[in-house]
């Protein structure tokens, strides 16, 4: 693989972070500056604060990529004061960007968030998180205090601790959890259409997202649109892991190449693939990895950008085993609530497992394939479609090891341990 994109990356969200530790309220304020809330939210204010999330072209950084103000205007089409929710679930096993953010620089989000709510009427945010990752949830508790102590006026806050797990932050899986229904998802046709919790619209957004609104706040829609993919623009925070020196979390500009981005983490020189877009993404081959990390090149090869994460697999492990252990993990993820879910992923996970062991043959391939399509589209959300997604991918880039496989010649990395590696929430940005 060969390094063909240079050009310095932005550093907007990260640039004055800490590689460890937490950022305090005081020292938030030195390097970005008081948040800019006025004492009383006036139509203008709020009507400015909307036309500089339009005019900066804010995408969606929790997988969707559902452009920031449209969304915000489907809520105030309501008329109703909604509650805004902070999606800090992040069950993608293979990115902890917003983990990071909550944990190390939870007040660019808490900005971020005041901010929104403030311009959309909303009496309330509820900051949603697993109670298991109790780094987090302190790091937030002691950020809100900080604010509280200085009486400003804005939204009520509160710390929602929610059972952990891959679906849970799915909008309306985390919608249906904050209101007390169990937390599965639901099927929507028409995602347009806002979700509620009792009588109250509920507008969802996930961490990176409310602390990029921060700095638009801050900066105006202009600035945040001078770097990155015009469909796209601005920064975005990856998680790289895998076969890299320093896993963590990174600020590229949208469009950065894949290649450079895994460089910049310490990936080898040469590596044989990249799994783009986490569990429920896309493995793209080495020769693919020049494409620009924005929504319309990762779609000519069959990825989307999705929660921000790469992992890097290196010359000599085995694809096909890799993604079986994955699919086994999605497969237990499952609301248990769709057919697709609860047959069809253990099904898929099955075949994969003869691919993987080389005890497979042409009918268990084809089996394999059927499964995917079968499931593809038939859930209430988009987590079967994801592994699909995953599986058929990997039965594209690694072809030449599914034909070792298939003709039971074996193979000698099937039983390596689990390849990835992913960052330590307590451990700062490079942790391993």
């Amino acid at each position: 693989m060969t390094l063909l994109y240079a050009r310095p990356m932005t550093s907007r969200l990260l640039g004055d972070v800490p590689s460890e530790g937490t950022v305090d309220l005081a020292q938030h304020i030195r390097a970005y500056g008081p948040a800019p809330i006025p004492d009383e939210a006036y139509p203008a204010w709020r009507e400015s604060i909307l036309l500089e999330i339009e005019r900066s072209g804010l995408t969606g950084r929790g997988g969707a990529g559902f452009p920031s103000f449209r969304k915000a205007q489907a809520i105030n089409a309501t008329g109703s004061h909604p509650v805004l929710l902070v999606n800090g679930m992040e069950g993608e096993p293979a990115s902890t960007k917003d983990r990071y953010l909550l944990t190390v620089t939870p007040h660019l989000v808490l900005d971020g968030a005041e901010i929104l709510a403030m311009a959309l009427g909303a009496a309330k945010v509820v900051v949603c998180v697993p109670r298991t990752r109790r780094a987090v949830v302190f790091s937030l508790t002691r950020a809100l205090a900080e604010r509280q102590a200085l009486r400003q006026p804005g939204p009520g806050f509160e710390v929602a601790q929610l059972a952990e797990g891959y679906v849970r932050g799915e909008e309306s899986a985390l919608v249906s959890a904050v209101a007390g229904k169990g937390g599965t998802p639901s099927f929507r046709p028409d995602k347009a259409i806002p979700l509620h919790i009792g009588r109250q619209p509920a507008l969802v957004h996930n961490a990176e997202t409310l602390a990029h609104i921060g700095m638009v706040a801050r900066y105006g829609g202009q600035w945040f649109s001078q770097v990155g993919a015009p469909e796209a623009p601005g920064t975005c925070l990856v998680t790289v892991s895998g076969a890299v020196a320093h896993p963590g979390v990174l600020e590229v500009d949208t469009g950065t190449p894949i290649e450079h981005i895994i460089a910049l983490a310490g990936a080898p020189d040469v590596v044989q693939a990249v799994l783009v877009g986490g569990y429920g993404g896309t493995w793209v081959s080495a020769d693919e990895a020049a494409t620009p990390f924005s929504p319309s090149a990762l779609r000519a090869v069959g990825a989307a950008m999705g929660a921000g994460a790469l992992a890097v697999l290196p010359v000599g492990a085995c694809g096909l085993a890799e993604t079986q252990r994955m699919a086994s993990y999605m497969a237990g993820q499952s609301a248990g609530q769709c057919g697709p879910c609860v047959f069809g992923l253990p099904a898929i996970a099955t075949d994969l497992d003869l691919l993987a062991k080389a005890e497979a043959g042409q009918q268990d391939l084809d089996r394999l394939r059927s499964r995917c399509r079968l499931v593809t589209g038939r859930g209430a959300c988009r987590h079967p479609d994801g592994v699909a997604r995953l599986v058929e991918s990997a039965l594209r880039v690694f072809d030449a090891d599914l034909e070792r496989h298939l003709a039971s010649r074996g193979c000698p990395n099937a039983r390596r341990a689990g390849l990835f590696m992913f960052p330590d929430e307590s451990r700062g940005r490079w942790a391993a």
